[in-house]
């Protein structure tokens, strides 16, 4: 897929029978922190994404949180990253649940979009306007505190202050949720199969 030539889809095909998906925005925001809910029990998971996204839910169960995920990544396919995904742990460096005020403001400075406003926006629009938000937006300044590799820098004067941004801006979180949301997010990303981390 390819959003300059594409069309976006609104409709999910699974054995040859259409399906509408709820391709707003804010479905596969709520998704995200579904998916992110410890609270929240595997099946019950499942049946609330299903619910989430489809109007009507299809019977093939499996094909359709299938569908889901292709959905949610914009119909890319998952470029393999370095190693297997095990030791290194993968930083969060945005969260739709405590970042939403820096998220809305930057898109009403950026795009005079009123995100409150708008009735609908589909998913992919919005995420390939949220990766090019520009620098001087404050969530982009966030999320580059939080990606921040202390190590590499040597000079201590800079490496203190990016450590006193990361502690200012960290997000609230337990380490038992943050092991689950490492595995969550490398679900999400490579399409793996849900089921075995929730």
């Amino acid at each position: 897929m390819n959003i300059l030539i594409d069309l976006l889809p609104t409709i999910i095909n699974i054995n040859n029978v259409e399906y509408e998906i709820n391709s707003d925005f804010r479905t596969s925001i709520l998704f995200e922190l579904l998916m992110q809910d410890n609270s929240i029990g595997k099946e019950d998971k499942i049946i609330t994404a299903l619910e989430l996204y489809y109007p009507v839910i299809p019977e093939n169960i499996n094909e359709a949180i299938e569908q889901i995920l292709w959905f949610y990544r914009c119909g890319k396919e998952i470029t393999s990253s370095k190693g297997n995904g095990k030791g290194k742990s993968i930083t969060q460096i945005y969260s739709f649940e405590h970042d939403d005020d820096y998220i809305y403001a930057a898109f009403m400075d950026q795009y005079n979009i009123d995100l409150q406003d708008i009735e609908y926006l589909h998913w992919w629009k919005f995420k390939a306007m949220f990766k090019s938000l520009k620098e001087d937006n404050e969530i982009v300044k966030i999320m580059g505190y939080r990606s921040m590799d202390l190590s590499k820098i040597k000079d201590k004067e800079e490496k203190a202050y990016y450590k006193k941004m990361q502690e200012l801006y960290k997000l609230p979180i337990s380490k038992d949720e943050k092991e689950k949301l490492d595995e969550i997010t490398v679900a999400l990303l490579n399409g793996g199969d849900l089921s075995k981390v929730l």
